[in-house]
């Protein structure tokens, strides 16, 4: 629309533009006034969007290019007081791969003391801490239901050997009987068979009648069908009765038995050391009543020594019975020592073993005394080494701080193989000569490189 306005029009529009609030133009400084005095110069804005979009990329540029140039002279850098490290050389020795292992002074064997039968205390015959010889009496209990069964048993079995006596006095009876019965007839057969001899000439001869012959021959025929008769029943009668008497002989040594075993219980009442050593323990009070089975003490055999100890289960697969060991110094001399018996159960992350001295033993040691020992896994050999120490936590030893000619020390990634509590074996990455930081890193934060001041 503006463009069909006359050009008077306009410019009455522009005046009113730049008039003030009264509708008249501002005077000048010169007192007159101009139509060139009315008009005002409109300011553009310092932070446009161009402009603003413009630092943004300034500023990111600025940002890489410090990134850059701080990769290209090592990274992050980190100022670090130099007597507060431990700096230690790479250096190329003897290593052998072993766990430090603590373990506890033990007898050679321990024998405990069980209650076979229970009873109550009524003697006790030694001391905790005495040293005693195998079958030697240390207590005495008491049962009197053992005492009743023994006097019931051995009733039992006197009862049963005076009916086998019974029965061995009738058989004596009955052969001394049949002895004088077989003697009788025996005199009777012989009377007859000389009587009937005679008779059967003299009735050949017709000398005697019928009836004295048939009489004398049926009393011959008598005393001898009596004989056979009487020798077969004592035949029988005899086995039967010796199968009773065997019987009746089982069962007395049965009793004989049965009582010899609670004579032995009653024997075992008395509780004596199975084996020569040291009593180290009696839990017994006079009076006390102990169960059959209740432990009452135990006895150590204090010939030898052994160790137990705990070793944690990352080496379970390779501890194995012969295997050697050391111990650390012990009044200045370092003892062989061989593992006897690997426990196969891992309890809290660790197992136990068993171990003997080779040769002679620590003087003075005592059950329950601390042993520190190394537990080898390996022999001995050449490797490059690397003193262990606290940076291990940090890296794992994956990476280290190696010190450089310029007084720093930089970030390298190297890899490590066998390690024992000393050292590390280092694989790659590292040289003999080298100087590594091997306290802890856990100051270091994210640097890359080392300022030592």
């Amino acid at each position: 629309m503006s463009e069909d306005l006359p050009a008077s029009s306009a410019s009455i529009l522009t005046r009113k533009i730049g008039d003030g609030p009264s509708g008249g133009g501002a005077p000048r400084r010169g007192g007159g006034s101009t139509g060139e005095g009315a008009d005002r110069r409109v300011k553009k804005p310092v932070f446009t969007p161009g402009r603003i979009g413009a630092v943004v990329v300034g500023v990111i540029i600025v940002l890489l290019l410090g990134y850059a140039f701080r990769s290209s002279v090592g990274g992050q850098r980190l100022r670090v007081q130099a007597e507060r490290l431990t700096v230690s050389t790479v250096a190329i020795g003897p290593f052998q791969e072993y766990a430090q292992v603590t373990g506890n002074v033990m007898p050679r064997r321990t024998v405990y003391l069980d209650a076979v039968e229970g009873g109550r205390v009524e003697e006790i015959f030694v001391l905790e801490g005495t040293q005693v010889e195998a079958g030697d009496p240390l207590l005495r209990l008491s049962n009197n239901d053992l005492q009743l069964r023994l006097i019931n048993a051995d009733a039992q079995r006197m009862e049963q050997i005076n009916r086998v006596q019974d029965t061995q006095f009738r058989m004596e009876q009955n052969a001394l009987n049949l002895r004088q019965q077989i003697a009788q007839m025996d005199f009777n057969i012989q009377r007859f068979g000389k009587l009937h001899r005679r008779n059967v000439e003299m009735f050949e001869q017709k000398l005697i009648s019928q009836q004295e012959y048939d009489t004398t021959k049926d009393e011959y025929d008598y005393w001898l069908a009596t004989k056979r008769l009487t020798l077969e029943g004592y035949r029988a009668d005899s086995v039967r009765t010796a199968s009773q008497l065997g019987q009746m002989q089982a069962s007395v040594n049965r009793m004989s038995a049965n009582f010899n075993v609670i004579q032995r219980i009653l024997d075992n009442l008395i509780v004596r050391a199975p084996i020569a050593g040291q009593l180290t323990a009696l839990n017994v009070e006079f009076g006390e009543l102990h169960s059959s089975g209740s432990r009452l003490g135990q006895i150590d055999e204090i010939s030898g020594f052994r160790i137990r100890a705990g070793v944690d289960e990352f080496y379970i697969a390779r501890v194995a019975a012969g295997q050697s060991a050391t111990t650390l110094p012990v009044a200045g001399v370092e003892y062989p020592m061989t593992v006897t018996r690997v426990y196969p159960e891992v309890l809290d992350g660790r197992f136990e073993v068993d171990l003997e001295f080779v040769g002679s033993t620590p003087p003075d040691i005592r059950r329950g005394q601390t042993i520190r020992f190394r537990l080898e896994m390996s022999d001995s050999a050449d490797a490059l080494l690397l003193p262990r120490g606290g940076f291990f936590e940090t890296t794992g030893g994956s990476w280290v701080f190696v010190l450089t000619d310029d007084g720093e020390a930089v970030r390298r990634d190297i890899r490590v193989g066998r390690q024992n509590p000393q050292y590390l074996e280092v694989m790659e990455g590292l040289q003999a000569g080298e100087r590594v930081i091997t306290s802890s890193y856990n100051s270091f934060g994210d640097a890359d490189r080392l300022i030592l001041e």
